[in-house]
């Protein structure tokens, strides 16, 4: 029986922030459809008088009250992330969100196992050929690949996970649920804050977001981070990397143009580096075949791995481009435009257009999505030690790489049109 090793690093140990005002964006900017008000997890926050606060949530494509909204729900708000020192979407494997399981592929960190109630992608989430049972969506465009999603997030408003089929709200690849991701949108407000940390295993952080003056009805928004953390298990082998580490950074500019009210366009750029290093396996109880004196059994959690082995980070870089136009045709009744497009092992290019209304009697969305992906992968898997005749030592293999076949060799293009509405009384 084995058991990933993933000790997670000790409470940031010093900080220092400087912050200035912040403000909530309002829904009289087609645009701007974050959550106005804090919001939290099952555990909802009270009042001073011991009732319940109002929580906002924009999962149905418009802000409204969590207590009202039909659908299984639940919400971490950038204070609820704060306090819980999230950085990316691999540190809600902690159970923050019920029926949201978060795990890393073995092999390669940044590539996340998404499941909600069960239903998502089970094994190998690396395999470009696999879609994705859980929609993850960033401020309305969708990520296609479990590649890149364990990369550090930028001034999250809240994150809103959906449970059960989403076809209706979002039309792709939802058969689990989806994750939504909503961003802070510039505020037109001259605003900084930062945000320095330090803490065990080597851990460091510093992040920073500034908001810009308006300036001709262009309001401008900087984010960028940058955060670290040392190995939790030492690989003994001189010169390779330890177990668990990673070295995540990337910046964010987003500018929001508003000509006059009910017209807005928002585009966004975003790139990011991250580079993890595969989790340590230890045997926790013996099984039926036999073992190398060399490789004891480990029930508890170890600082150094029994043998040093070759190895790397797995490095991904990622950018990309959104284009969000957004026009109220009438009063009650928007469009809006959601264009983007994706690099990092695959490039993504995706278009949604959504109508929301809200009439007296009815409240409606329908929409129409196109997303197209190309993709390549090559993966050779050997054993990269070799054991002596008892079992006792272990030395680098020596191989010739160019001579070893490809265990999986991928050339992938995906296609999707899809269409989605809902209405409600």
């Amino acid at each position: 029986m084995t058991s990933t090793t993933a000790l997670r690093a000790g409470r940031l140990l010093a900080s220092c922030a400087l912050l200035i005002a912040t403000a909530t964006p309002a829904w009289a900017d087609p645009v701007a459809t974050p959550a106005a008000t804090p919001s939290t997890t099952d555990d909802q926050k009270a009042q001073g008088d011991g009732t319940l606060g109002k929580i906002i949530v924009t999962a149905q494509k418009r802000p409204e009250n969590l207590q009202k909204t039909p659908i299984a729900i639940s919400v971490l708000s950038a204070e609820d992330l704060r306090n819980r020192h999230v950085q990316s979407l691999v540190d809600l494997q902690d159970g923050a969100i019920p029926s949201l399981r978060v795990a890393p592929f073995y092999s390669r960190n940044s590539a996340l196992i998404m499941n909600i109630r069960g239903i998502g992608v089970l094994t190998d989430s690396n395999q470009p050929a696999r879609d994705q049972g859980v929609g993850i969506y960033v401020d309305g465009v969708y990520l296609g690949r479990a590649q890149g999603l364990g990369t550090a997030l930028y001034d999250i408003d809240n994150i809103e996970v959906l449970k059960g089929p989403q076809g209706t709200l979002f039309g792709r690849n939802t058969e689990g649920g989806a994750v939504n991701i909503v961003t802070k949108r510039p505020t037109g407000r001259f605003d900084l804050s930062a945000t320095m940390g330090i803490g065990a295993f080597g851990s460091h952080e510093a992040k920073a977001h500034l908001n810009l003056p308006e300036w001709h009805d262009v309001s401008i928004k900087l984010d960028g981070i940058v955060t670290r953390r040392g190995g939790l298990v030492v690989n003994p082998l001189p010169g390779q990397a330890d177990f668990n580490g990673f070295d995540r950074r990337g910046g964010h500019v987003e500018a929001l143009w508003k000509p006059q009210d009910g017209v807005s366009a928002d585009y966004a750029f975003d790139s990011a580096y991250d580079a993890s290093t595969p989790l340590y396996l230890q045997t926790v109880a013996a099984g039926t075949a036999a073992r190398a004196p060399d490789l004891p059994l480990l029930p508890d959690r170890v600082r150094v791995a029994s043998v040093g082995v070759p190895q790397q980070e797995s490095i991904g870089r990622r950018h990309g481009h959104r284009l969000t136009l957004g026009v109220d045709l009438a009063p009650g009744l928007q469009l809006k435009s959601i264009t983007a497009y994706r690099a990092l092992d695959q490039i993504q290019f995706s278009q949604e257009i959504q109508l929301i209304g809200d009439a007296p009697r009815i409240q409606y969305i329908a929409g129409a999505m196109a997303c197209r992906e190309h993709t390549t992968d090559n993966a050779q898997a050997f054993n990269s030690m070799t054991w002596n005749a008892d079992g006792t030592a272990a030395t680098v293999a020596r191989y010739d790489i160019a001579t070893i076949p490809y265990d999986r060799a991928s050339r992938i293009t995906t296609r999707s049109i899809g269409a989605f509405g809902q209405a409600m009384t």
